[in-house]
């Protein structure tokens, strides 16, 4: 069985990078002699065969890349990363693939064990079907995502021209600004803020290895509580959320607040009304790039951990 790879959203000036992976039935049925090349497709129908694809496929799988995280690594880590992401999606849903094919002329799998496995083909997406239909379910989502994008940040058209750099999309740049699914590492927005990407990851040691530690106490503390940790640290331009959990059908987003003392409220003193907002909107963030946690209750949370000990003294839930 082969499992076929492409990427969809590498040029764009906004918006997230996406790689689906796609294995499609062994048997050969009629809708497969329908997939090429996404581009080559109406958009009409590319949003049928997505829906076909992700219904039938054995397996699927769709990697994403946040525009902060290309910004922190670069295009070619930051297309390595979404690889990884969506072939471990595949991985999840445990069906057995002997072949990889990546369409173009780079293994983004190099360096995994999965590396053997691989074989590179330019135009792919148009010649391997199911490298065809990976293209197809990359672009259908990401396009998607990118109208969310437009009706939450109106004037620059993303539900038009999806991010890229067009010149009515550099036009609203210059007149509204930057936004938060901008990537601040590609011209002209490069030049317009004057992003350069951090040499020294370890700058602050300090104050960090104490909200490490915290952290760290938080997520052990949920882990005996019945939580599985999804992510930690993830970073939007404006905010990041510390601990993001799921139990019991529900997707926690902790804020954990560390002090030496409980003066003044403990660690739980530094939310307020703007703290708050920052935190739903992280959330909201995070959900977009995840649709694996659409039916999952979303919910704010506090941690607690001061005192000369630095335990946790409390974790509950906020009314947002």
């Amino acid at each position: 069985m082969i499992l076929g790879i492409d990427e969809v959203g590498r040029g764009p000036l906004a918006g997230p990078l996406v790689v689906g992976a796609v294995i499609l039935p062994d048997e050969k049925l009629e809708w497969v002699n329908n997939l090429r090349d996404s581009k080559k497709i109406t958009a009409k129908k590319r949003e049928i065969l997505s829906e076909v694809i992700l219904a039938e496929a054995p397996a699927t799988g769709l990697g994403w890349v946040s525009p902060v995280e290309i910004d922190e690594l670069g295009m070619s880590e930051a297309l390595r990363l979404a690889t990884r992401r969506a072939v471990e999606e595949v991985r999840e849903q445990r069906f057995a693939f002997s072949q990889i094919i990546i369409d173009g002329k780079v293994n983004f799998l190099s360096g995994t064990g999965l590396e053997r496995y691989v074989s590179t083909a330019v135009k792919a997406d148009d010649l391997i079907k199911e490298v065809s239909a990976a293209s197809i379910i990359a672009k259908v989502a990401r396009d998607a995502y990118m109208v969310e994008v437009g009706a939450r940040f109106p004037g620059y058209g993303f539900e038009q021209h999806m991010g890229y750099g067009t010149a009515k999309h550099i036009a609203a740049i210059s007149d509204l600004g930057v936004c938060p699914e901008h990537r601040r590492s590609f011209e002209p927005i490069k030049s317009m803020v004057g992003f350069s990407r951090p040499s020294d990851k370890n700058v602050v040691k300090n104050t960090t290895s104490i909200g490490k530690h915290g952290e760290n106490m938080v997520r052990e503390y949920l882990e005996k509580s019945g939580h599985i940790i999804v992510a930690q640290n993830f970073k939007t331009y404006f905010y990041e959320i510390d601990i993001i959990s799921v139990c019991s059908g529900k997707i926690y987003f902790t804020e954990v607040k560390t002090r030496r003392d409980d003066l003044y409220g403990g660690g739980l003193g530094a939310i307020d009304a703007k703290k708050l907002k920052q935190m739903k909107y992280a959330a909201e963030c995070f959900l977009r790039y995840k649709r694996k946690f659409d039916d999952f209750e979303p919910l704010l949370a506090v941690a607690d951990v001061s005192g000369s000990d630095f335990s946790v003294k409390s974790w509950f839930t906020l009314d947002s």
